[in-house]
């Protein structure tokens, strides 16, 4: 494609969604210049009950914003580095063609802007990361987020798509005020990152962003998850408990057919897949690492499901008696 017939698409503002929301499916059939605007900041967050951690974002959330295209873009990317820190930041985008997945591209100084185009040229569901010097650090901080590119004949439509993103955190022990107790901010640990022992395993950002706001869904309804894993180090093994991934779309890819029924799906660093659920006894089901102990580092969502019982699948003349305190059963 020609510059002038590039020029002469139409041009569409890409809708961006914070975790777990997912922007509504393209319904058109052409290829359009997609702008998406990015931005790097710091920002302060509560990423467990316990301590709270300066995180680098995009768009200022962790995970970053949902991005959702079509094959055949364009996407017109504008990156506004407004980390004062004087630290250069950049998008690597695992959905791109071409050296560094647009880092080159994209590389801007503090206060800088910088502006690039990337056509979509292949479907599926992709992570985007920042891969400034040094990268790993960048990652480990909180600079991610996921594009779903829509093939031309996108997936059969669902009731619910949500967008679920795991990753891991680095941090020092507290240090210690000047009342004699520790600090409610942590930093990270470059130490305890080099030796793949995080302190925190979480699904969007804190420990607590899928247990105090669960997904929601009724019961008959399918529900789709857009699931990636961040990193920067862990391989992720995605569970549901209570509920079968009905479908599941390997490695965010579109192109080849599904498979058929897992309970439990490994997908590694820099990773995605999309999977599906039909909800049909109604009640709380958790979102877990099944690498299990990494629930006591945060690794925990809630999905509640509502509607009428289903004796013919689920059921007992006892009463119910979940273990007492268990996140695993709300």
């Amino acid at each position: 494609m020609t510059e002038e017939q590039i020029s002469q698409l139409p041009v569409e503002k890409a809708v961006l969604t914070s975790a777990p929301n997912v922007p509504p499916p393209i319904t058109r059939d052409h290829p359009v210049r997609l702008e998406v605007d990015l931005t790097s900041t710091e920002k302060t967050f509560q990423m467990t009950s316990q301590y709270k951690y300066e995180g680098w974002t995009f768009n200022d959330t962790i995970p970053g914003p949902f991005i959702r295209a079509r094959v055949g873009d364009f996407i017109e990317l504008t990156f506004y580095n407004k980390d004062l820190s004087g630290r250069q930041h950049n998008i690597d985008c695992h959905a791109f063609t071409g050296p560094g997945g647009g880092a080159a591209l994209t590389t801007a100084e503090s206060n800088g802007v910088k502006k690039a185009r990337f056509r979509l040229l292949n479907p599926g569901l992709f992570v985007y990361h920042c891969a400034a010097n040094p990268v790993p650090v960048h990652i480990a901080n909180g600079m991610y987020g996921m594009i779903y590119v829509q093939p031309e004949k996108d997936l059969p439509p669902v009731d619910k798509e949500y967008y679920v993103l795991q990753s891991e955190f680095y941090h020092e022990p507290p240090q210690i005020g000047i009342d004699g107790r520790p600090e409610k901010t942590v930093e990270f640990s470059y130490p305890d990152a080099v030796r793949e022992e995080p302190n925190v395993v979480v699904f969007n950002g804190s420990d607590s962003s899928l247990t105090k706001n669960p997904l929601t869904a009724n019961t008959g309804e399918t529900v789709r998850l857009f699931f990636g894993n961040a990193g920067p180090n862990l391989t992720s093994s995605f569970h549901v408990i209570g509920s079968h991934f009905r479908k599941v779309y390997r490695d965010g890819g579109v192109v080849s057919p599904p498979t058929d029924i897992l309970s439990t799906l490994s997908v590694p660093p820099g990773g995605a897949a999309i999977t599906e659920l039909q909800m049909i006894v109604p009640g709380a089901y958790t979102l877990v690492d099944h690498a299990i102990f990494r629930l006591e580092k945060g690794a925990v969502g809630y999905l509640n499901v509502t509607g009428k019982p289903r004796p013919d699948v689920y059921g007992s003349e006892e009463p119910p008696a979940p273990c007492m305190g268990c996140k695993l059963h709300p």
